[in-house]
């Protein structure tokens, strides 16, 4: 009897998505100074920079040297794009949202992409991972509740809008992850997507993204070493677990959206903010358990 566990992948995944939360907390600064589309748009330069010679090391996923196939190759523009048009939307948002706010109301992309990974992946939809994502959603019904009680203006509701939007293209984009994953290197990913997101902005940099003052490079410069090593982290991770495993991690993300936000904005944590991250918490615990009987073959 050979057990496989998916508790490196777990791991992994999680260490994954901790820096994609502290990442926002620095885009959230770029975007407040520069604007979402020029801060996307210097970030992914610099992670260009930096993943060129990483990739050219280490290769494709089979250790070749050389560009990818034909479809590796289609899936790197595809998930680009989505990846571009949902980022955009997602830090346009952000500069007008706290940041707890912002990632609670991202977390509908994850029970989406739960139902998109069973109907494009041919992965079977276990009722306890079904289970977990809905806890996990209560949770950030708790925190929205709490929340949104208030009144707001133009801009922060052009803000909630701007950030559902991008909620739906990251549902997409955690389907296309793990297709993308069992095709690429956690590198060939990281590289590509980042390379392909920085051309596509660059058809509107010279009119919105001017370049950046001195001090803001090293803002960018962080945000695109969290924004790679998350990349290849999660790109290892899906290429070893399920979707289904992996996804509800990704309310993980609140609880350092929650720290970012409250360390680096002053945004304050709440009793419906404390009371939903359990509620998180407790759904990703529920969907994970499912794996273990699963995962033990002849």
């Amino acid at each position: 009897m050979r057990r496989h566990t998916t508790l490196l992948p777990v791991l992994v995944a999680l260490t994954g998505m901790a820096c994609f939360g502290v990442m926002d907390g620095f885009m959230k600064a770029a975007s407040i100074t520069l604007g979402a589309y020029a801060a996307l748009y210097w970030r992914n330069l610099a992670g260009t920079l930096m993943m060129l010679p990483i990739w050219l090391m280490r290769g494709n996923k089979d250790g070749r040297r050389g560009l990818p196939g034909r479809a590796a190759m289609r899936l790197h523009i595809l998930r680009s794009c989505v990846s571009g048009i949902m980022a955009v939307l997602f830090f346009y948002g952000l500069a007008r949202t706290p940041v707890a706010e912002a990632m609670a109301l991202s977390f509908i992309a994850p029970l989406l992409a739960l139902y998109l990974a069973a109907a494009t992946l041919g992965e079977e939809l276990a009722p306890r991972a079904v289970g977990g994502s809905v806890v996990a959603l209560a949770g950030v019904g708790v925190i929205v509740a709490g929340k949104f009680g208030g009144h707001y203006n133009a801009e922060s509701i052009k803000g909630l809008v701007a950030i559902l939007a991008s909620a739906v293209l990251y549902a997409w984009n955690l389907v296309l992850q793990r297709r993308q994953s069992q095709l690429a290197s956690p590198e060939e990913i990281s590289f590509f997507q980042t390379l392909f997101i920085f051309c596509l902005l660059g058809l509107g940099a010279w009119w919105f993204a001017p370049p950046p003052a001195l001090p803001m490079w090293p803002i960018l410069a962080a945000s695109a070493v969290l924004s790679v090593g998350s990349l290849m982290l999660l790109g290892w991770a899906y290429a070893r677990a399920e979707a289904q495993v992996l996804v509800p991690l990704e309310y993980t993300a609140f609880i350092w959206a929650a720290i970012v936000g409250w360390v680096a904005f002053s945004e304050p944590l709440t009793l419906h903010t404390l009371a939903g991250v359990v509620l998180i918490v407790a759904g990703c615990l529920i969907a994970l358990r499912r794996a273990d009987p699963a995962a033990t073959h002849a």
